[in-house]
C-alpha cells in the first residue's frame, strides 16, 4: 500500500525523516506509527496519541505487551547473564524450553529442539535438516507462501513478485497453488474441493511430468496461509497431504511461525487439522517479542552430527527465558480458550457487519487469525485493493492498529487475552473506517 504521513503528528513526522535519512529504503511501512510505549493490547505514539492493537507486532506479542510475568522472568536473567553462545556451551534456559516444547510438541514420540534467531533462519534450518537426512535436494512449496526473506526460505516465498525481485533463489523449489476455498486457482473434477484438486495436481501432473517425488526432501507448508491472505485451508486437504508424503518418503514441515504458540486456540493450528508433521519451524510469538525462533522435529531426523548447524545467538538465554515465560503464562491464564472465545465474538461480529457492508466479501480464520478478504463485487469477487488500503490508514487515524495480508485482505491479530471492551471499541473503529473507505470507493 502507499505509504502516508497522514495521522502522524509533529515528533512522528521528525523520527520518520530521520529514519528515512538513516535506514535502508527496503524496509516496508504500513502507516506513520511511531511508537513510544506499549502494554497489554494497547499502543501510544511519540506524540502522545493512543491505539488499541488489532496487530500485536504481526501475531506476535499473543500474551499482549508487557506481560508482567514475562517482564520480570526477563529483567531476571538479565541482572544474572545475557550471552555464553549454545552452539559451545549449556546453560539451563535452552533445556527448560526445549523441554517446554518438547511436551507442546504437535508429532507422537521423542523430538528435538533446534534454536535460531528469527522466523526466516527457522524455515533455513528445516531446509538443511531435511536434505541432510533425506539425502534429497528438492521441494514442494505453495504459491501465496511467506516463509521469510534469506535466499533459502525466499525459494519458497511466493506472496509478492517484489519479494523475490533481483535475487536468484538458493534451493530447487516446485510451487502449487494453496488450497483456497474463496479463489480455487485449479478446477476439481466432478465438484472436487480445492484441497483434492490440489493433490490431484502434485500426484497426476508435477510428479509425472516435471519432477520424481523420490527426490523432493519435503514440503513445506502454513497450516494457515499468512501473508498470503489468511487462508484457511481445505477441510481434508493436510491429511491427503500426510498420506502423500508418506507414500514417497517426503517429510511434511510445518510453518507456524505466524500461526502457533496458541494463536489459533491450539498450541499449533496443524493441530485442527488432526495430523502430525514431522517438522515444525517456530518464532514470532513464542517469545512476546524477543528474537528467537527454531524447529522441534522428530528425533529420529535429527541424523546431523556436531558443526552440521549452529548459531552464535540463537536460543540466547534472554529470549529462552522469555519464550519459557510466554509459554507458561498462556497456559496457566487460558489464552489459548480467550483466543477461541474472543476469536469467534470477532468473527460473528465481522459476519453480521458484512451483511451491512457489500465490500466484505469474505471472513475466515481460526481463533484470533482472522482474515478479511475485500472485493468490488461478490459476484466478480473483483479485488479492492485501494478500499483495503483506505480501510488500513482511515483505522489508524481513527486509533486502531491492523494491517494488510495477501492482495486484498487484513488481518485481524490482537493479543490473545485483549478484553472485549477493547474489542468492541476496535470493531467500531473499524466499521467506522470500513464506512468512510465504501463511500470513497464503490
Amino acid at each position: 500500500m502507499k505509504f502516508s504521513l497522514d495521522g502522524a503528528g509533529p515528533n512522528g513526522r521528525s523520527w520518520i525523516a530521520r529514519d528515512t535519512a538513516s535506514l535502508s529504503p527496503s524496509y516496508s511501512r504500513e502507516y506513520a506509527l511511531v511508537v513510544d510505549r506499549a502494554e497489554g493490547s494497547e499502543v501510544w505514539d511519540v506524540d502522545g496519541r493512543h491505539y488499541i492493537d488489532f496487530m500485536a507486532g504481526v501475531a506476535v506479542v499473543n500474551a499482549g505487551h508487557r506481560h508482567p510475568a514475562i517482564q520480570a522472568a526477563v529483567e531476571e536473567q538479565v541482572s544474572k547473564f545475557w550471552h555464553i553462545c549454545l552452539s559451545d556451551f549449556y546453560y539451563p534456559q535452552a533445556v527448560q524450553l526445549a523441554e517446554k516444547l518438547q511436551s507442546i510438541a504437535p508429532m507422537s514420540g521423542p523430538t528435538k529442539i533446534y534454536f535460531g534467531n528469527s522466523g526466516t533462519e527457522a524455515v533455513e534450518a528445516a531446509i538443511k535438516l531435511a536434505m541432510y537426512h533425506t539425502g534429497r535436494s528438492k521441494f514442494i512449496g505453495f504459491l501465496g507462501a511467506f516463509h521469510g526473506r534469506t535466499l533459502g526460505s525466499l525459494s519458497f516465498t511466493a506472496s509478492k513478485a517484489v519479494q523475490r525481485a533481483n535475487y536468484h533463489t538458493g534451493v530447487n523449489v516446485h510451487h502449487v497453488p494453496y488450497p483456497n476455498p474463496y479463489r480455487p486457482v485449479i478446477a476439481g473434477h466432478n465438484g472436487q474441493d480445492a484441497g483434492t484438486a490440489v493433490i490431484d495436481y502434485l500426484e497426476e501432473y508435477l510428479f509425472r511430468n516435471m519432477i520424481s517425488p523420490t527426490d523432493i526432501a519435503g514440503i513445506l507448508v502454513e497450516p494457515i496461509q499468512g501473508e498470503g491472505g489468511y487462508v484457511v485451508p481445505s477441510p481434508g486437504f493436510f491429511t491427503r497431504l500426510r498420506e502423500l508424503c508418506d507414500r514417497y518418503g517426503i517429510l511434511l514441515m510445518a510453518d507456524e511461525i505466524q500461526s502457533g504458540a496458541g494463536r489459533t486456540g491450539k498450541w499449533w493450528a496443524i493441530e485442527h487439522e488432526n495430523v502430525e508433521p514431522d517438522i515444525v519451524c517456530f518464532a514470532k510469538g513464542v517469545t512476546s517479542g524477543m528474537p528467537i525462533g527454531g524447529i522441534i522435529a522428530r528425533e529420529s531426523l535429527m541424523t546431523w552430527g556436531r558443526g552440521s548447524h549452529g548459531s552464535t545467538f540463537g536460543g540466547n538465554p534472554v529470549a529462552a527465558t522469555a519464550a519459557l515465560a510466554t509459554l507458561e503464562a498462556i497456559e496457566k491464564e487460558g489464552m489459548m480458550t480467550m483466543a477461541t472465545e474472543t476469536g469467534e465474538y470477532i468473527m460473528d461480529a465481522l459476519t453480521e457487519m458484512a451483511g451491512r457492508h457489500p465490500s466484505l466479501g469474505n471472513v475466515r480464520g481460526r481463533g484470533l487469525m482472522i482474515g478479511m478478504e475485500f472485493v468490488k463485487d461478490r459476484d466478480t469477487k473483483e479485488r479492492a485493493i485501494a478500499l483495503r488500503d483506505n480501510i488500513i490508514q482511515n483505522a489508524f487515524e481513527d486509533g486502531l492498529l491492523i494491517i494488510p495480508c495477501g492482495t486484498n485482505s487484513i488481518r485481524v491479530t490482537p493479543p490473545l487475552n485483549i478484553g472485549r471492551p477493547l474489542v468492541d471499541e476496535g470493531l467500531a473503529i473499524f466499521e467506522r473506517a470500513l464506512t468512510k473507505a465504501e463511500s470513497v470507493h464503490l
